[in-house]
């Protein structure tokens, strides 16, 4: 799919976001959909009491911003850069038009839309049966089987991502590190046993 999104880059100027950055906020106008060509961008809700839930890590190569541009309603999270990054923000016009010469790309994007659905409902799955060590083990499992066994995060960033604290997350990481499960460091975790991970986020 990466290459399909390549495609997004010749249809606006690439624009470079320093770290902390926002791309756009909860409650904007979605008028744009972004193509990461370098970086990392967190997609994340705020409570009215500002608390935060992590919705996903966005990496290069992918998009980010789709659901809301096109349903045309304000956007329901935010996007933040994590490290200096190249963003393309794309315009309904200019989408529309390449569309309409390259009628395969509308697959492309309802394959993304179908991704963001499927991630959003595992989300509320795990937040709603499981507890907070079974939702880091799921996490950090599916993380791994996605190709992404070295996580560099902190245990803030891990638990907004999975709705547990700072505490819950550093006590559970320890505890996983003891079953030689994980290995941590500073600001990353190596997952070394997926399975061992997953069978016991369904236990």
């Amino acid at each position: 799919m990466t290459n399909h999104w390549k495609a997004l880059a010749d249809l606006a100027p690439t624009l470079v976001y320093q770290r902390g950055s926002a791309v756009y906020w909860q409650g904007d106008t979605a008028d744009r959909l972004y193509y990461l060509q370098k970086g990392r961008v967190k997609i994340y809700m705020t409570s009215e009491n500002g608390a935060e839930k992590t919705l996903r890590i966005q990496k290069a190569g992918g998009v980010f911003g789709e659901a809301a541009f096109f349903d045309g309603r304000p956007r329901v999270s935010s996007a933040r850069v994590l490290e200096k990054s190249e963003i393309v923000a794309v315009s309904r016009e200019a989408l529309t038009a390449h569309i309409q010469k390259h009628p395969e790309f509308a697959f492309t994007l309802m394959q993304a839309l179908s991704e963001t659905v499927r991630l959003l409902s595992a989300q509320v799955d795990s937040m709603a049966f499981l507890q907070a060590d079974r939702r880091i083990a799921r996490f950090l499992s599916e993380t791994a089987r996605e190709g992404e066994s070295h996580l560099f995060c902190t245990d803030e960033e891990l638990g907004a991502r999975v709705g547990a604290s700072r505490v819950t997350v550093n006590r559970t990481l320890q505890k996983f590190a003891r079953q030689g499960w994980i290995r941590t460091g500073y600001r990353e975790i190596q997952v070394l046993c997926p399975s061992e991970l997953e069978d016991f986020s369904f236990s």
